[in-house]
C-alpha cells in the first residue's frame, strides 16, 4: 500500500490562495515575528492569509516572511502551508539555547544537523531509513547552509556550525541529559522547532536551513537567560535585517 494514499489530509493550495515566491524567512518568535512583517509592510509589501500565523510578501516578490510560529507542531504546520503555496527554501530565524561552552549569549550559529527530541519528526521519517536504534539525525540542506554562512559573512557577522537538538519540552530539560548530549552526540544548541522542519522538508524534498541567535546559556551552574541582553537584542536585528535585504536564493 501506498502510505502516502493512506494519509487523511494533505496541505494544498486553494482557490483563495495566492502562490507565494520560491525563497522566504520563518521566524518562530512573536516580536521578531511582528517586526519583521512591519518592515515587509512599511515598505509596501502585501498581507496573505497564512492560518494560525502572518505572512507577508515584498513589494519586489523576492522572498516572503512568515511567522510567528512557536513549537515543532506549530512550526511544521506553518512550513508545510508554505511548501504548498510555492515555497521552495525556507530560512528559519530562531532563537536556541547553548549547552557548549564555546558559544555565548549572542552567538549567531548556522546549524548543520538536528537531533530529534520532539515528537514531529518520527512522522516524517522513515523509520526503515533510521540506520541505527540510536536518536534520529537529520540534516538541513548543504547549499542553505552555504548560503547563510556567506551572507553572514558578508554583513560581518561572525558565525558558528554545530548540531542542535529540538524539544517539546523546555521545561523538563535535565543538566545531567544536556551534558551527556554535549560529550556523546556533539550537540552545542537546544531549540524547539529545528529538527522537525528539517525533517519536513527533507520529506517534501525543499531547502531549507537555519541562522540561530544564542538566547540563554544552559551549561553554567544556574540557568543564565540573555533574553534582555543589549547583545543579544542587536545581534537579532542584524541577523533580521541580512535575511530581510541579503540574497537569499541558493540556486
Amino acid at each position: 500500500m501506498n502510505i502516502d494514499n493512506d494519509i487523511i489530509i494533505h496541505p494544498v493550495r486553494t482557490k483563495k490562495d495566492r502562490e507565494i515566491p520560491s525563497s522566504g524567512i520563518l521566524l518562530v518568535n512573536p516580536a521578531e515575528a511582528r517586526a519583521a512583517h512591519d518592515v515587509v509592510l512599511a515598505k509596501g509589501g502585501q498581507r496573505h492569509f497564512l492560518h494560525n500565523a502572518q505572512l507577508t510578501v515584498t513589494l519586489e516578490k523576492d522572498r516572503f516572511v512568515a511567522g510567528p510560529a512557536i513549537g515543532a507542531p506549530a512550526a511544521t504546520l506553518v512550513m508545510e502551508k508554505l511548501i504548498a503555496l510555492g515555497a521552495r527554501q525556507i530560512i528559519l530565524m530562531g532563537w536556541c539555547g547553548s549547552i557548549d561552552t564555546e558559544y555565548g549569549i549572542g552567538d549567531i550559529t548556522v546549524p548543520t544537523g538536528a537531533l530529534c527530541g520532539e515528537g514531529t519528526s518520527q512522522y516524517y521519517i522513515d523509520a526503515n531509513a533510521n540506520r541505527s536504534p540510536g536518536p534520529m539525525v537529520i540534516k538541513p540542506s548543504c547549499s542553505g547552509i552555504a548560503m547563510l554562512s556567506a551572507l553572514m559573512a558578508q554583513r560581518d557577522l561572525p558565525c558558528k556550525g554545530g548540531r542542535v537538538w529540538s524539544t517539546d519540552a523546555p521545561y523538563r530539560e535535565s543538566r545531567s541529559y544536556l551534558q551527556q548530549l554535549n560529550d556523546t552526540e556533539n550537540i552545542s544548541g537546544v531549540d524547539m522547532e529545528f529538527s522537525a522542519l528539517c525533517s519536513v522538508a527533507a520529506f517534501r524534498g525543499v531547502d531549507f536551513a537555519a541562522v540561530l541567535i544564542v538566547s540563554d546559556e544552559l551549561w553554567k551552574k544556574t540557568w543564565c537567560p540573555g533574553f534582555k541582553n543589549p547583545i543579544f537584542k542587536q545581534r537579532c536585528g542584524e541577523v533580521m535585517d541580512c535575511l530581510l535585504t541579503g540574497k537569499l536564493s541558493s540556486r
